[in-house]
């Protein structure tokens, strides 16, 4: 059964941040932190999914969509990230797992969508080796809860982005600004999914995947030094990621002046090269680099931006044939490696507001749909085993660093009174799903 789905996170939908028992996370305490997120916006109610989840299960159930990808909360399972049991948090999930089964839709469940507990951020985060001890402790937690009915599990959304934009950069929590030293949240969250993996495995789970962040890589020109520019900046946004997953070795890091990946021991590319269930792959846009300028920079890429595609609000280019682009590549590069592929994120912000009609009228967001599953039909045509699409997203959310600015959803929410609104796309995705031949 091919997977048709929506996707969301916790963070950016639940809401009830201090209720029933549930411990801060990082994205508590960052956006609460003046001059982190946009207009001072935090995920403290968003869209207020913990009281009206079965209102969404309706929304889900009359689009037709057959499983929704959503994340468990770490610190509402376990407000220290560790040790004693939230027992109102798994009681929430447990609920909400029901009800999707009882409409006849597939869950599929993701442990960490960048919300880690804060107790655990206090003791290094992901650059503290431990953190992933702690991911398989609360991976089993949740799997024998919930993997009787839930099939499908995720152990990490987007590791990379996570690391640049967390660690690195410092534009997302927990706002480290640590650049190439940040390298060990990297291997620290691929060795926490191999430990995940083994665990959710040892509590029955059935599918075990992980998912990442992909981008095409496009040279600005055919100079050799922008050709090494693009090469380098795949070997971090795409390869770094996925090559120890599936061939069990870091790539080449010299480039950044690396001999080696940092804090990998003796044993944990065995661990992180678990055989997996499928392979998840968000896609956005590609990215186009090169050289940069100067004779010492602190990158070997530089952005050169993509022109003459339309943009979505967020200003990211709209090129639907790099989803084509992305998974054939994958196939070539891994060949009888890689494993099904389920996209579990694809989806555009737009500046979404009902009209004088009430009706919100996304002729953008319908084109992009319609674009993206086109190439996904190609790319599926030329021998990509693809099993699953998830729209990003179902709601329009707390869009982290963006706060509420940015629409992503297929149901219009109005932040200050919750109040959903399906849009024009949600009702052509609809009739899309209704169609035999999609």
């Amino acid at each position: 059964m091919f997977l048709w789905g929506t996707a969301t996170a916790a963070y950016q939908i639940e809401g009830a941040a201090a209720e029933d028992g549930r411990g801060r996370s990082i994205w508590d305490t960052f956006s609460h932190e003046p001059g982190k997120v946009r207009d001072g916006h935090t995920g403290d109610i968003a869209c207020d999914h913990y009281h009206r989840w079965p209102e969404d299960v309706r929304l889900m159930a009359d689009l037709g969509v057959n499983s929704y990808r959503f994340s468990i909360s770490w610190s509402r399972v376990l407000p220290a990230g560790r040790g004693a049991v939230n027992p109102a948090g798994l009681d929430f999930y447990d609920r909400l797992v029901d009800g999707l089964c009882a409409a006849g839709i597939v869950p599929a469940a993701t442990l960490f969508h960048w919300d880690l507990p804060q107790a655990l951020e206090d003791e290094g985060g992901w650059l503290n080796r431990d953190t992933a001890r702690h991911l398989a402790d609360y991976a089993a937690l949740a799997a024998e809860r919930l993997a009787d009915r839930v099939p499908m599990w995720i152990t990490l959304n987007e590791p990379f982005i996570h690391m640049v934009f967390g660690y690195a950069l410092g534009t997302h929590a927990p706002g480290r600004t640590l650049f190439l030293d940040a390298l060990p949240a990297a291997h620290h969250q691929l060795l926490g999914h191999g430990l995940a993996t083994q665990a959710l495995r040892a509590a029955g789970a059935r599918q075990v995947l992980i998912t990442n962040n992909h981008s095409p890589v496009w040279p600005d020109s055919g100079a050799p030094a922008d050709l090494a520019a693009a090469e380098a900046y795949d070997t971090l946004h795409n390869r770094l990621f996925t090559d120890p997953l599936l061939l069990g070795a870091y790539p080449d890091l010299s480039a950044f002046g690396l001999e080696a990946a940092p804090a990998v021991r003796d044993g944990d590319l065995e661990i992180i090269a678990q055989p997996l269930d499928g392979l998840g792959v968000n896609y956005y846009n590609p990215t186009r680099v090169r050289a940069p300028a100067g004779d010492a920079p602190p990158l070997p890429f530089e952005d050169a931006g993509i022109t003459g595609h339309p943009t979505t609000a967020f200003g990211w280019p709209v090129v639907p044939d790099g989803l084509r682009e992305l998974l054939t590549g994958m196939k070539d590069r891994y060949g009888d490696a890689l494993p099904p592929v389920y996209v579990t994120e694809n989806g555009c912000s737009q500046p979404d507001e009902p009209g004088p009609d009430g009706v919100v009228h996304d002729q953008a967001r319908i084109d992009f749909l319609a674009g993206h599953l086109d190439a996904l039909r190609a790319a599926r045509d030329a021998g990509v085993d693809v099993r699953g699409y998830y729209v990003w997203s179902l709601l329009d959310n707390f869009e982290w660093a963006e706060g509420y600015h940015q629409r992503f959803g297929l149901v219009h929410v109005d932040f200050p009174t919750g109040h959903r609104t399906p849009k024009a796309s949600y009702h052509w995705l609809k009739e899309f799903l209704r169609t035999p031949e999609r």
